[in-house]
């Protein structure tokens, strides 16, 4: 993990708390049981004889400690002495301490918007602008996923804007593909998720909300389609694709689509989809284990192992 050390011998530095638990000793003296964590990977922590307020520190909150690393069982466990809430006046990089976009979202943002301001469908160039302005704040840094692909600080434009490239790049292979609206349904496809996930106080997915669990991204990305066109008086034909190609990107009904994909811009983004995802979750995997060894089984990938054959050098670079 990222500490920095101290001349005392001890180290400090900034980590989110994965897991924090208040427990007893035999002897009736309260103590946290932690779970540490940041970008490099985590640990488990305790500070021992803890008189501060219960519920001061919770799951997901980022925290500054200090202390020493010493062993326990074989493994590293950090020994607290000092501990406090992170505030507004800290100076970390909260990318450091959990998954992050390695590009902004900030500017992958812009870079959507000005494609589709480009564009010649007017009521397509309205609705897109309309709905993405209006969940702007949440669009560059939400996740993509709970847990799965993308699941990162800003995955969600991250994940957005590989799809819309890799889009364009299949519009110059394949003219018969309406760019317009291929582009569009790939903006909105999961904008969603800014609904139906519950955001941490790290920024990532802790899980769904009630309406998220009840109704879905798919239908609730339909629904606000057409609640713009509404608003916008917009009466033209790209609604009912729009909406269809929302409701229809997972492919099937057993990965939750309410339609099978019925047109050529439809079954695109549908693979496209799933293809971003799948090279994400093969990057993500292989990364994590030795040149020429296989991972462990992926049950996201249909419980296969995967090799890393080590030929790659970028393995989680899109060129936007």
């Amino acid at each position: 993990m990222n500490f920095t050390e101290l001349p005392n011998g001890m180290c400090d530095g900034f980590v989110v708390l994965k897991k924090c638990d208040e427990k007893k000793t035999k002897n009736g003296s309260t103590y946290l049981d932690l779970i540490i964590g940041d970008k490099e990977g985590e640990m488990s922590a305790k500070l021992w004889d803890y008189s501060g307020s219960s519920g001061l520190f919770e799951q997901d909150m980022v925290v500054k400690i200090r202390g020493t690393v010493e062993q326990y069982n074989g493994k590293d466990q950090f020994r607290i002495s000092q501990i406090r809430p992170a505030n507004d006046n800290d100076n970390y990089n909260l990318a450091e301490l959990i998954p992050a976009s390695d590009v902004g979202g900030e500017m992958l943002f812009d870079m959507m918007i000005k494609k589709v301001e480009g564009f010649k469908n007017d009521n397509l160039r309205r609705i897109v602008l309309s709905i993405v302005n209006e969940h702007k704040k949440l669009m560059i840094t939400y996740p993509a996923a709970l847990k799965l692909h993308h699941a990162m600080l800003g995955g969600l434009m991250y994940h957005t804007m590989s799809i819309v490239r890799v889009a364009e790049e299949m519009c110059k292979i394949y003219p018969s593909i309406n760019r317009e609206l291929l582009l569009s349904g790939a903006i909105l496809h999961d904008v969603a998720k800014t609904w139906e996930l519950q955001e941490s106080k790290t920024g990532l997915a802790k899980g769904y909300t009630t309406e998220g669990e009840l109704i879905g991204h798919l239908v609730k990305g339909a629904m606000m389609v057409d609640e713009t066109a509404k608003e916008l008086g917009i009466e033209g034909e790209e609604v009912t694709l729009l909406e269809h190609m929302i409701i229809s990107h997972h492919g099937v009904p057993e990965f939750g689509a309410a339609v099978r994909p019925m047109f050529l811009e439809a079954i695109v983004l549908s693979k496209l989809d799933d293809l971003d995802a799948t090279i994400f979750e093969v990057n993500n995997a292989t990364s994590k284990v030795e040149t020429n060894t296989f991972t462990d089984r992926q049950w996201a990938l249909d419980n296969r192992k995967l090799y890393n054959h080590g030929l790659s050098d970028t393995q989680h670079k899109v060129n936007f």
